[in-house]
């Protein structure tokens, strides 16, 4: 019986093929079969496959038919990738692949990746966590064919205040700006930001805030592959930075640095 290699869940980054990991670009490069998320996920990526790579689109596939190509290749002694857009922990249906994979004895291991959130803030030249601002980041959706538990709904979240980073969300953008004003912390005047296909060449951004995003987005024919930012960090962009981190705060001692003068 020939060995059985771990099946690798590589994370492929949010778009752009050079925001793969080193990790995980490698493990491309030593695949034998791979099986990907073809609406999502930069094909571009797929030419590091080396020859007589076998390779599987799961789009058009269920679950069990994606379980079923894993553990034939894992079988038959083969290198396997499960490759996933952005990072697979993340609205990536993992955990029930790997579930399969436990119940038929099958190792398998996590490569993570660069989740969409991060390639939007770059594209913004944006910090999400401010001093005085924002020191929290909450990463989530709304409810649409998949529910959310009643306690995250958006309108709790958006009480905390903080930044949100919504996926999966920007086809209901009217329901959105609703919910995140129902939490009485975020305004009409809040700064929001649209990211469509974050690090891809046709990324596009759309700026502004509660009041006028959603006619903004409409306008930019946005509808789906998005992602939604909001929260008075965005504001920087325009306002500067009023208060400054201490990291860097000449007067501010730390294990690595005297203070100014001391």
């Amino acid at each position: 019986m020939s060995e059985c290699h771990p099946i690798l869940f590589v994370g492929a980054g949010p778009g752009d093929p050079e925001l793969i990991t080193v990790k995980g670009l490698n493990a491309l490069r030593r695949a034998e079969v791979v099986v990907h998320a073809g609406s999502l996920v930069n094909p571009i990526l797929l030419s590091e496959c080396p020859e007589g790579c076998a390779i599987h689109d799961s789009a058009p596939l269920n679950l069990q038919q994606t379980h079923a190509l894993l553990v034939a290749g894992a079988r038959a002694g083969k290198r396997v990738v499960r490759l996933h857009t952005g990072d697979p922990a993340l609205y990536g249906a993992i955990q029930e692949q790997m579930e399969l994979l436990d119940t038929v004895g099958l190792d398998y291991a996590v490569i993570p990746g660069v989740t969409a959130a991060f390639a939007a803030a770059a594209a913004l030249r944006q910090e999400l966590t401010l001093p005085e601002v924002s020191q929290t980041l909450v990463l989530s959706r709304t409810a649409g064919r998949t529910p959310v538990p009643e306690a995250e709904k958006l309108s709790r979240l958006a009480a905390n205040g903080g930044t949100l980073c919504l996926y999966l969300s920007v086809g209901m953008m009217d329901k959105v700006v609703d919910a995140l004003l129902a939490g009485g912390v975020f305004t009409t005047r809040t700064p929001t930001a649209v990211v469509y296909r974050a690090s891809w060449p046709d990324e596009k951004i759309v700026s502004g805030t509660l009041a006028d995003i959603t006619g903004k987005i409409a306008e930019a024919g946005i509808r789906r592959q998005a992602l939604i930012l909001v929260g008075e960090a965005l504001g920087a962009r325009e306002r500067g930075v009023e208060k400054k981190s201490k990291l860097y705060d000449a007067d501010f001692a730390h294990g690595y640095r005297e203070p100014k003068g001391g």
